[in-house]
């Protein structure tokens, strides 16, 4: 994996378990530790986000990779 797969993957599981923290026991972790909202959990999940949609391509060079 290149190094930026691996950061992407890295937020991506952290969003995951946000998400999951926030349906199981409603606690959001990220506002917990950097305040409700403020400019540092905006980027958190600014960040988040566009690992998840660069997390996208994966699914294509997989199949990429199957194809050859």
């Amino acid at each position: 994996m290149r190094g930026l797969d691996v950061i992407a993957l890295i937020l991506v599981v952290i969003g995951a378990i946000n998400w999951g923290l926030i349906g199981f026991f409603d606690f959001n972790l990220v506002s917990s530790l950097f305040g409700s909202m403020t400019t540092f959990s905006r980027v958190i999940y600014s960040l988040v986000g566009i690992a998840g949609l660069y997390a996208i391509s994966f699914f294509g060079r997989n199949n990429e990779r199957e194809a050859r």
